[in-house]
Protein backbone atom coordinates (compact mmCIF):
# COMPACT_ATOMS: atom_id res chain seq x y z
CA UNK A 1 0.00 0.00 0.00
CA UNK A 2 1.29 3.47 -0.87
CA UNK A 3 2.33 5.71 2.00
CA UNK A 4 0.29 8.75 2.94
CA UNK A 5 1.39 12.24 1.94
CA UNK A 6 0.16 15.40 3.65
CA UNK A 7 -0.33 18.21 1.09
CA UNK A 8 0.18 21.77 2.35
CA UNK A 9 -0.07 23.95 -0.72
CA UNK A 10 0.12 24.09 -4.50
CA UNK A 11 2.47 26.39 -6.43
CA UNK A 12 4.12 26.63 -9.82
CA UNK A 13 7.63 25.31 -10.43
CA UNK A 14 10.41 25.99 -10.06
CA UNK A 15 10.31 26.29 -6.30
CA UNK A 16 14.07 26.47 -5.90
CA UNK A 17 13.92 24.06 -2.98
CA UNK A 18 11.60 24.02 0.00
CA UNK A 19 13.16 26.16 2.76
CA UNK A 20 15.22 24.12 5.20
CA UNK A 21 13.32 25.62 8.13
CA UNK A 22 10.09 23.97 6.98
CA UNK A 23 9.31 20.92 9.13
CA UNK A 24 6.15 19.06 8.32
CA UNK A 25 3.34 17.63 10.42
CA UNK A 26 4.83 15.04 12.75
CA UNK A 27 8.32 16.48 12.31
CA UNK A 28 9.04 14.99 8.90
CA UNK A 29 10.92 16.73 6.06
CA UNK A 30 9.00 18.62 3.38
CA UNK A 31 9.50 18.10 -0.35
CA UNK A 32 7.91 19.10 -3.67
CA UNK A 33 6.04 16.83 -6.06
CA UNK A 34 5.86 18.29 -9.59
CA UNK A 35 3.30 17.38 -12.22
CA UNK A 36 2.22 19.00 -15.46
CA UNK A 37 3.15 22.61 -14.66
CA UNK A 38 2.10 22.50 -11.01
CA UNK A 39 3.88 21.64 -7.78
CA UNK A 40 2.53 20.24 -4.51
CA UNK A 41 4.38 20.73 -1.22
CA UNK A 42 4.12 17.48 0.77
CA UNK A 43 5.51 15.44 3.65
CA UNK A 44 5.08 11.81 4.72
CA UNK A 45 2.64 11.16 7.58
CA UNK A 46 1.74 8.04 9.55
CA UNK A 47 -1.23 5.94 8.48
CA UNK A 48 -2.23 5.41 12.13
CA UNK A 49 -2.87 9.15 12.36
CA UNK A 50 -4.14 10.04 8.90
CA UNK A 51 -6.09 7.11 7.51
CA UNK A 52 -9.75 8.05 7.29
CA UNK A 53 -10.95 6.49 10.58
CA UNK A 54 -8.17 7.74 12.93
CA UNK A 55 -8.19 11.13 11.23
CA UNK A 56 -11.91 11.47 11.92
CA UNK A 57 -11.21 10.84 15.62
CA UNK A 58 -8.28 13.28 15.67
CA UNK A 59 -10.44 16.04 14.23
CA UNK A 60 -12.44 15.97 17.49
CA UNK A 61 -9.26 16.54 19.54
CA UNK A 62 -8.60 20.29 19.92
CA UNK A 63 -5.03 19.80 21.15
CA UNK A 64 -4.17 17.60 18.18
CA UNK A 65 -5.82 20.07 15.84
CA UNK A 66 -3.83 22.96 17.31
CA UNK A 67 -0.50 21.12 16.93
CA UNK A 68 -1.33 20.09 13.36
CA UNK A 69 -2.48 23.60 12.44
CA UNK A 70 0.77 25.11 13.75
CA UNK A 71 2.89 22.71 11.70
CA UNK A 72 0.69 23.25 8.64
CA UNK A 73 0.95 27.03 8.90
CA UNK A 74 4.71 26.86 9.50
CA UNK A 75 5.22 25.06 6.19
CA UNK A 76 2.83 27.31 4.27
CA UNK A 77 4.47 30.44 5.68
CA UNK A 78 7.99 29.21 4.85
CA UNK A 79 7.07 28.30 1.27
CA UNK A 80 5.05 31.50 0.86
CA UNK A 81 8.22 33.49 1.52
CA UNK A 82 9.79 32.18 -1.71
CA UNK A 83 6.83 31.82 -4.09
CA UNK A 84 3.12 32.45 -4.62
CA UNK A 85 0.96 29.54 -3.56
CA UNK A 86 -2.55 28.26 -2.98
CA UNK A 87 -2.83 26.97 0.61
CA UNK A 88 -4.85 23.78 1.03
CA UNK A 89 -7.17 23.07 3.91
CA UNK A 90 -5.94 21.41 7.07
CA UNK A 91 -5.37 17.62 6.86
CA UNK A 92 -5.44 17.26 3.07
CA UNK A 93 -3.90 13.80 2.64
CA UNK A 94 -3.23 11.76 -0.51
CA UNK A 95 -2.22 8.14 -0.99
CA UNK A 96 1.31 8.31 -2.35
CA UNK A 97 2.72 10.49 -5.11
CA UNK A 98 0.23 9.01 -7.57
CA UNK A 99 -2.58 10.42 -5.41
CA UNK A 100 -0.86 13.82 -5.31
CA UNK A 101 -0.55 13.86 -9.12
CA UNK A 102 -4.21 12.92 -9.38
CA UNK A 103 -5.04 15.83 -7.07
CA UNK A 104 -3.08 18.18 -9.33
CA UNK A 105 -4.73 16.75 -12.46
CA UNK A 106 -8.29 17.00 -11.16
CA UNK A 107 -7.81 20.52 -9.78
CA UNK A 108 -5.51 21.87 -12.52
CA UNK A 109 -7.89 24.56 -13.78
CA UNK A 110 -8.86 25.80 -10.32
CA UNK A 111 -5.28 25.74 -9.05
CA UNK A 112 -4.14 27.81 -12.05
CA UNK A 113 -7.00 30.31 -11.63
CA UNK A 114 -6.30 30.70 -7.92
CA UNK A 115 -2.56 31.12 -8.45
CA UNK A 116 -3.24 33.90 -10.98
CA UNK A 117 -5.83 35.63 -8.78
CA UNK A 118 -3.94 35.39 -5.48
CA UNK A 119 -0.44 36.16 -6.74
CA UNK A 120 1.19 38.84 -4.59
CA UNK A 121 -1.75 38.89 -2.15
CA UNK A 122 -1.91 38.13 1.57
CA UNK A 123 -4.70 37.71 4.08
CA UNK A 124 -5.21 39.87 7.18
CA UNK A 125 -7.59 38.83 9.95
CA UNK A 126 -9.57 41.35 12.00
CA UNK A 127 -11.50 40.25 15.09
CA UNK A 128 -13.46 42.41 17.46
CA UNK A 129 -14.33 41.37 21.01
CA UNK A 130 -16.84 42.79 23.46
CA UNK A 131 -16.10 42.36 27.15
CA UNK A 132 -17.86 39.37 28.66
CA UNK A 133 -20.31 39.88 31.53
CA UNK A 134 -17.84 39.00 34.25
CA UNK A 135 -15.30 41.44 32.77
CA UNK A 136 -17.67 44.40 32.61
CA UNK A 137 -19.54 43.93 35.87
CA UNK A 138 -18.14 41.72 38.62
CA UNK A 139 -20.99 41.44 41.10
CA UNK A 140 -21.68 39.40 44.23
CA UNK A 141 -23.70 36.24 43.63
CA UNK A 142 -26.49 37.29 45.97
CA UNK A 143 -27.79 40.48 47.55
CA UNK A 144 -26.52 41.47 51.01
CA UNK A 145 -28.89 40.77 53.87
CA UNK A 146 -28.19 43.80 56.08
CA UNK A 147 -31.43 45.57 55.34
CA UNK A 148 -33.69 47.32 52.80
CA UNK A 149 -31.15 50.02 51.92
CA UNK A 150 -28.50 47.39 51.17
CA UNK A 151 -31.00 45.54 48.99
CA UNK A 152 -31.80 48.73 47.06
CA UNK A 153 -28.08 49.43 46.61
CA UNK A 154 -27.60 45.95 45.25
CA UNK A 155 -30.43 46.40 42.74
CA UNK A 156 -28.98 49.75 41.65
CA UNK A 157 -25.61 48.10 41.06
CA UNK A 158 -27.27 45.36 39.04
CA UNK A 159 -29.09 47.94 36.95
CA UNK A 160 -25.87 49.90 36.31
CA UNK A 161 -24.12 46.64 35.43
CA UNK A 162 -26.80 45.74 32.89
CA UNK A 163 -26.73 49.22 31.37
CA UNK A 164 -22.93 49.06 31.13
CA UNK A 165 -23.08 45.73 29.31
CA UNK A 166 -25.73 47.04 26.91
CA UNK A 167 -23.64 50.11 26.15
CA UNK A 168 -20.57 47.92 25.60
CA UNK A 169 -22.44 45.70 23.15
CA UNK A 170 -23.88 48.73 21.33
CA UNK A 171 -20.38 50.20 20.93
CA UNK A 172 -19.00 46.84 19.80
CA UNK A 173 -21.75 46.35 17.20
CA UNK A 174 -21.31 49.85 15.80
CA UNK A 175 -17.52 49.50 15.65
CA UNK A 176 -17.77 46.06 14.01
CA UNK A 177 -19.98 47.44 11.25
CA UNK A 178 -17.72 50.43 10.68
CA UNK A 179 -14.54 48.35 10.68
CA UNK A 180 -15.93 45.84 8.21
CA UNK A 181 -17.34 48.47 5.84
CA UNK A 182 -14.32 50.77 5.79
CA UNK A 183 -11.65 48.07 5.70
CA UNK A 184 -13.43 46.36 2.81
CA UNK A 185 -12.81 49.57 0.86
CA UNK A 186 -9.05 49.13 1.36
CA UNK A 187 -8.97 45.45 0.36
CA UNK A 188 -9.48 43.54 -2.88
CA UNK A 189 -11.88 41.09 -1.23
CA UNK A 190 -13.32 40.27 2.19
CA UNK A 191 -14.88 37.31 3.94
CA UNK A 192 -17.04 37.27 7.04
CA UNK A 193 -16.47 34.15 9.13
CA UNK A 194 -18.71 32.88 11.88
CA UNK A 195 -17.72 34.45 15.22
CA UNK A 196 -15.65 32.07 17.32
CA UNK A 197 -16.84 30.84 20.68
CA UNK A 198 -15.73 28.64 23.55
CA UNK A 199 -12.25 27.10 23.30
CA UNK A 200 -11.88 28.16 19.66
CA UNK A 201 -12.01 31.84 20.58
CA UNK A 202 -8.87 31.54 22.77
CA UNK A 203 -9.29 35.12 23.93
CA UNK A 204 -11.02 37.19 26.59
CA UNK A 205 -14.42 38.56 25.68
CA UNK A 206 -17.10 37.64 23.15
CA UNK A 207 -16.13 37.55 19.48
CA UNK A 208 -18.43 39.96 17.63
CA UNK A 209 -16.58 40.32 14.31
CA UNK A 210 -14.42 37.68 12.60
CA UNK A 211 -13.39 38.96 9.17
CA UNK A 212 -10.63 38.29 6.63
CA UNK A 213 -9.34 40.74 4.05
CA UNK A 214 -7.36 40.08 0.86
CA UNK A 215 -4.68 42.75 0.45
CA UNK A 216 -1.82 43.23 -1.98
CA UNK A 217 1.42 42.47 -0.18
CA UNK A 218 2.81 45.92 -0.89
CA UNK A 219 -0.32 47.53 0.60
CA UNK A 220 -0.07 45.67 3.92
CA UNK A 221 1.54 48.50 5.87
CA UNK A 222 -1.18 50.91 4.78
CA UNK A 223 -3.89 48.38 5.66
CA UNK A 224 -2.48 47.95 9.18
CA UNK A 225 -2.51 51.74 9.50
CA UNK A 226 -6.21 51.83 8.53
CA UNK A 227 -7.02 49.26 11.24
CA UNK A 228 -5.16 51.30 13.85
CA UNK A 229 -6.84 54.52 12.75
CA UNK A 230 -10.30 52.95 12.91
CA UNK A 231 -9.79 51.43 16.36
CA UNK A 232 -10.78 53.91 19.10
CA UNK A 233 -9.52 53.37 22.67
CA UNK A 234 -13.02 52.55 23.93
CA UNK A 235 -13.59 50.57 27.14
CA UNK A 236 -15.34 47.24 26.77
CA UNK A 237 -14.27 46.55 23.17
CA UNK A 238 -11.02 45.23 21.72
CA UNK A 239 -9.74 44.76 18.15
CA UNK A 240 -7.27 41.99 17.27
CA UNK A 241 -5.32 42.15 13.99
CA UNK A 242 -3.50 39.02 12.74
CA UNK A 243 -1.39 38.37 9.67
CA UNK A 244 -0.12 38.52 7.11
CA UNK A 245 -1.25 34.99 6.28
CA UNK A 246 -1.39 32.99 3.10
CA UNK A 247 -4.80 33.70 1.55
CA UNK A 248 -6.63 30.70 3.05
CA UNK A 249 -10.04 32.38 3.09
CA UNK A 250 -9.83 33.30 -0.59
CA UNK A 251 -8.64 30.03 -2.13
CA UNK A 252 -11.67 28.74 -4.03
CA UNK A 253 -11.24 25.00 -4.61
CA UNK A 254 -14.87 24.04 -4.09
CA UNK A 255 -15.28 22.35 -7.48
CA UNK A 256 -12.65 19.64 -6.94
CA UNK A 257 -14.11 16.15 -7.04
CA UNK A 258 -12.50 12.67 -7.05
CA UNK A 259 -9.01 14.02 -6.64
CA UNK A 260 -6.79 11.40 -5.04
CA UNK A 261 -7.31 12.43 -1.42
CA UNK A 262 -7.74 9.82 1.29
CA UNK A 263 -11.48 9.50 1.87
CA UNK A 264 -12.33 11.51 -1.28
Amino acid sequence: MSGLLYVYAVARPPLGGVPGSATGVGGGPVRPVEHDGLLAVVSDVRAEDFEEAPLRDHLEDLDWLADTARAHESVVRAVGEVTDLVPLRLATVCRGESGVRRLLDQGARLFAENLDRLAGRVEWGVKLYAAAEQETAPEPRCAPAEGPSSGRDYLRRRLRSRQSREQSWTRADALARRLHTELAGHAEAQRLHRPQSGQLARSHGVNVLNAAFLVRREDSEAFVGHVERLTPPEPGVRVELTGPWAPYSFADLSDTRDDGRVGA
